[in-house]
């Protein structure tokens, strides 16, 4: 992952959560200086813990904070958007670019509501993240270029890794890699009580099932092999695995992982069209 294309860029988070603490660390691993982040926040607590885990400066005020970024990560909850909007017209500079991770806020939502020239770019990051594994869908707004779409994928490569997409497929990414790490702490979570079951003490179990997710996610992505390919090689005759892989499509598992991505992909359009109809009543 290279930062050339943050270099002299100044990175304000507009909220200091999880996912934005995620982004920092990230960014500071990544050597990026500390004097080019900054973050706002309501909470001086959060503040106090940013500043003192990884050296940056911190404030209170968002105007200021969107004054002094040139990269403007809004990182406050969906419903939390509507009231940073202001703060963004009125300070943000004429070439600022705004990077949005608040989940499920149409690009159009900022759009309508800042100056038309605007550079807008919206994220789907998931919580793995914070482990620096993240996944992120990214789409580029009206105005936004590719310098743009540059930023924000050096951005979000700081924490994992990322792909550049029409803004009509970041409710599947949602579906798959946005609400994804739950689905697989439940089958970590499933595969260390089937541990437990056969004898091995939880604490031993639940290791060994989350490394092997984890080893499997890893051979994967660094082999480029398809899935079943490396499937079919822990798969021997008349062996241990294909007696395990006979029971999991006898109970559907396949199917209903790809319901679970085509139910939650679904529930992500639904939050976005009731976002962007509450707003539109609110201005009428």
């Amino acid at each position: 992952m290279t930062t050339e294309k943050l270099e002299g860029k100044r990175i304000g988070f507009l909220g200091g959560g999880a996912m934005a603490g995620a982004l920092i660390k990230g960014l500071l691993a990544a050597k990026v200086p500390s004097q080019q982040v900054r973050a706002s926040d309501v909470k001086a607590a959060r503040l106090t813990e940013l500043a003192t885990n990884y050296g940056i400066e911190t404030s209170t005020d968002n105007a200021e904070l969107v004054r002094w970024a040139n990269v403007i990560v809004v990182s406050v909850k969906p419903q939390i958007v509507d009231r940073v909007l202001p703060v963004l017209r009125d300070n943000m500079s004429a070439d600022a670019l705004i990077i949005s991770i608040a989940a499920g806020v149409p690009i159009v939502v900022f759009e309508d509501a800042l100056p038309k020239a605007a550079k807008v770019i919206r994220t789907m990051p998931n919580t793995a993240a914070i482990a620096l594994a993240g996944a992120t869908g990214i789409a580029a707004g009206t105005a936004a270029t590719e310098a743009d779409l540059a930023t924000a994928v050096a951005l979000f490569e700081a924490v994992g890794r990322c792909a550049v997409l029409d803004e009509n497929l970041l409710d599947a990414v949602t579906g798959l890699s946005g609400s994804g790490p739950a689905y697989v702490m439940l089958m970590i979570e499933a595969l260390a009580d089937g541990g437990v079951k056969v004898g091995l003490g939880r604490d031993v179990a639940l290791m060994l099932a989350a490394q092997t997710v984890y080893g499997a996610a890893k051979l994967q992505l660094e082999t480029g092999e398809h899935p079943g390919r490396l499937k079919d090689m822990v798969t021997s005759p008349g062996g241990t695995a294909i007696a395990g892989l006979h029971t999991l499509e006898s109970g559907g598992l396949r199917r209903t992982l790809i319901d679970a991505v085509e139910a939650a992909a679904k529930r992500s359009a639904e939050l976005g069209e009731q976002l962007v109809e509450r707003r539109r009543r609110s201005i009428a």
